[in-house]
């Protein structure tokens, strides 16, 4: 590549790395060494005035909880191997959890704690979950449907556990007017947060736990729309960490305010959010609602972030946000954007109001989960996902031969490299269509490659539909339309949203004689399914799309809301 920028970007990013043969919380427990004193979760729940609302935890004292939480999970029968749910918004909890959960060889298993009782019950029931960590609010979604999975403890927390000075009284006091604490009830099996911990001060026990030993359960819906876990290994993890904190080569240790606003549970938010920040000593400002917009912007005004990972939608409300000038956001020198396309518009504004460079990457859950970015000071290219970070190969493979495809030409993206999943849980079958026997991951996602090696993504193999980086199965939108009583056939897509990426649109055919309306529909989605997978828009037909054999075409739809949109523009 004939680009003097990018001779200068190999001598900072190389091809090959070495990789540190520790365990995720053994990165805690460097830095912990390192920088003791440094602030470490930054609890931001709101400002009043010149302060914040909120709490610190220094490096020191988060591995200091996270080894008083791992000694109470053993003293509650939990081993090597068991699986513990955290179903946390961004509070330190999670990460104190994520690391305790580690420290005795269990298995985390991340959970969007705007699950609804069905939800839960899937993702509890197949991970084999024992063990849950929440919001006590939401303990009776899990009571609703605890006696249909294996759990049998529960670790209840709030928001204002870790509030500071004299607001926590006040901050308390209100959440529970709200509703948002709940007190532990007097049953079996379910624990108080404070505690539980402080009940254990004792260390937790020296439990051997191996780089390849599997960190992490994270839910997708891979290839195939039917949910399933994701097995991410120590090794998977740490290399990714690495990968992408020598592509942001300008980061100094002890020293960078990372931007916590993308959910932790989310696989991006965890990798680049939480074990990038731990990996470099760094602060992360942690935000339990990022909206609206105005409170990411207060937060990075007043705390001076200088990393930002997120989605589209985040940095599209930033830079419409009418009193955006009104903050100083130049602290922000980096921010990686994933999940969804982002436009080259976005992130040249994005970068004139804060004087950071905003670039576009990607991933997959299945791959811990970055594999490309444009190179942050280099050049990066519109509707591109940029190059492979260090040690993966990329390459276009033909979708009926399996012959690799030069420069320019369509297919679908193949990957491989240290962060690539060891398989699905429980679904060898799956494994086997996903990943190849010489370890190449097959994404599902048809792309092209440029000369330059910049690769682009064209469309998608699968049918997930991504909102403001989330995942939402079809299926699992179908199978709750069917069981309204008036509906009789019903096909969910993604469809292109300006804020979100997509959104999803529901296509109902009516049972004879019956009758629905959109807003009813809508009503019904809301009390089965989170939020984000509520469809925005319904349209009702007298048929559907298909194919001779019957096959319902969901990407004829698509292209039907892109031309309505084209018009409309």
């Amino acid at each position: 590549m004939d680009k003097p920028w990018f001779a200068h970007y190999e001598q900072q990013v190389p091809h090959t790395l070495t990789y540190p043969q520790i365990t995720l919380q053994q990165m805690l427990e460097d830095s912990a060494r390192k920088f003791p004193e440094n602030s470490a979760v930054h609890l931001v729940l709101r400002y009043v005035g010149p302060n914040s609302i909120g709490g610190r935890l220094t490096y020191r004292q988060l591995d200091a909880e996270a080894d008083r939480f791992a000694a109470a999970l053993c003293a509650l029968g939990v081993q090597k191997g068991d699986r513990v749910a955290l179903m946390l918004p961004n509070v330190p909890q999670f990460v104190i959890a994520f690391y305790g959960t580690l420290k005795l060889g269990a298995i985390v298993v991340n959970t969007n704690p705007q699950y609804t009782p069905p939800e839960i019950q899937h993702q509890f029931a197949d991970a084999g979950a024992e063990t849950v960590v929440m919001l006590s609010p939401f303990y009776p979604k899990l009571k609703a449907v605890q006696a249909n999975t294996a759990v049998k403890n529960v670790i209840l927390t709030d928001l204002s556990e870790y509030v500071e000075g004299p607001a926590k009284a006040a901050v308390e006091a209100g959440l529970r007017k709200d509703g948002l604490i709940i007190d532990p009830p007097a049953e079996k099996g379910v624990y108080g947060w404070r505690a539980l911990l402080d009940a254990h001060p004792e260390p937790p026990p020296q439990v051997d736990v191996e780089p390849e030993d599997v960190a992490l359960f994270q839910y997708t819906g891979g290839t195939t729309g039917v949910p399933k876990a994701a097995m991410l290994t120590h090794f998977n993890l740490v290399a990714n960490t690495v990968q992408i904190r020598r592509w942001i080569w300008d980061c100094e240790e002890g020293k960078e305010r990372m931007m916590g606003a993308i959910p932790f549970y989310h696989v991006y938010g965890m990798t680049v959010a939480v074990l990038l920040s731990v990996y470099l000593g760094a602060e992360n400002i942690a935000v339990p609602n990022p909206r609206p917009a105005e409170v990411v912007m207060e937060a990075i005004h007043r705390e001076k972030a200088s990393l930002y990972p997120g989605v589209p939608a985040m940095y599209i409300g930033i830079i419409n946000h009418p009193d955006v000038g009104k903050y100083d956001l130049k602290s922000v020198k980096a921010c990686l954007s994933g999940s969804a396309p982002l436009p080259m518009d976005v992130q040249v504004k994005f970068g004139e109001i804060t004087g950071g460079r905003l670039v576009e990457g990607y991933g997959l859950t299945e791959a811990a989960p970055v594999t490309h970015v444009n190179p942050i000071w280099g050049e990066r290219r519109a509707g591109s996902i940029g190059l492979p970070v260090p040690d993966v190969d990329a390459k276009i493979m033909d979708f009926e031969t399996f012959q690799e495809k030069p420069a320019g030409e369509e297919g679908e993206l193949w990957v491989r490299g240290p962060q690539v999943m060891i398989g699905y849980w429980g679904k060898p079958d799956e494994t086997a269509k996903t990943i190849t026997p010489d370890g190449w991951l097959r994404t599902g996602d048809i792309a092209r490659m440029d000369q330059d090696g910049y690769f682009q993504i064209v469309d998608r193999l699968k049918d997930i539909i991504i909102v403001s980086g989330f995942n939402v199965v079809p299926r699992e939108v179908e199978e709750v339309l069917f069981q309204h009583p008036n509906v009789q056939e019903a096909v969910v897509a993604g469809v292109p949203d300006r804020m979100r990426g997509e959104s999803v649109k529901a296509y109902v055919v009516l049972k004879p004689g019956t009758a629905a309306t959109p807003e009813e529909i809508i009503e019904f989605c809301k009390e089965r399914l989170a939020p984000y997978k509520v469809p925005r828009q319904v349209e009702f037909r007298s048929e559907l799309p298909r194919t001779m054999v019957g096959k319902l075409l969901r990407r004829v739809l698509v292209e039907e809301e892109k031309k309505k949109l084209a018009a409309f523009v």
